[in-house]
């Protein structure tokens, strides 16, 4: 069985991010979409929000599994008995980046690879802090997130 880990802050997850969940789901038996915490940011939604988006976002793909994790991704991946970790790339600043990363888990773990997949040109725009702000303003995101979700984004928002 190959297994890939599609990690992301996913604060929310948007079209461009189920697009590769998507994507990679057809390219290996199981996904694990893993939420990160990342202590430098500050979320808006909690993990657990976040959690049950994704899951919301992708019933009916039946070889995802959703969970979180904080440390290093590479020692997440092995533990997850994954040897490939699936990154989107939107542009090449994304690129440069990622690259960057992709080298730096090489040497911390020789048996894991790097996928990158490159976003859907409808959604090379979107991020989520775009589709935050734009919901933090009144803004439709429709289109941006999956219809699943949207009640659960606007809802943050209310004042």
């Amino acid at each position: 069985m190959q297994r890939a880990v599609y990690p992301g802050s996913f604060d929310p997850i948007t079209n461009g991010h189920l697009d590769i969940i998507k994507r990679a789901a057809v390219m290996y038996d199981e996904l694990v979409v893993a939420v990160v915490t990342n202590y430098s940011k500050k979320p808006t939604f909690s993990t657990e929000e976040r959690i049950a988006m994704i899951k919301k976002s992708t019933e009916g793909l039946n070889n995802i599994r959703v969970t979180n994790f904080d440390g290093l991704l590479v020692d997440f991946a092995a533990a997850e008995k994954a040897n490939i970790i699936v990154k989107g790339l939107r542009a090449v600043s994304d690129f440069e980046y990622e690259f960057q990363m992709a080298l730096m888990n090489k040497k911390l773990r020789k048996d894991i690879e790097t996928i990158f997949i490159m976003t859907n040109y409808k959604y090379s725009y979107l991020s989520s802090s775009m589709v935050k702000e734009i919901a933090s303003l009144g803004g439709c995101i429709k289109d941006l997130v999956p219809d699943s979700i949207l009640q659960d984004i606007k809802n943050k928002f209310k004042d």
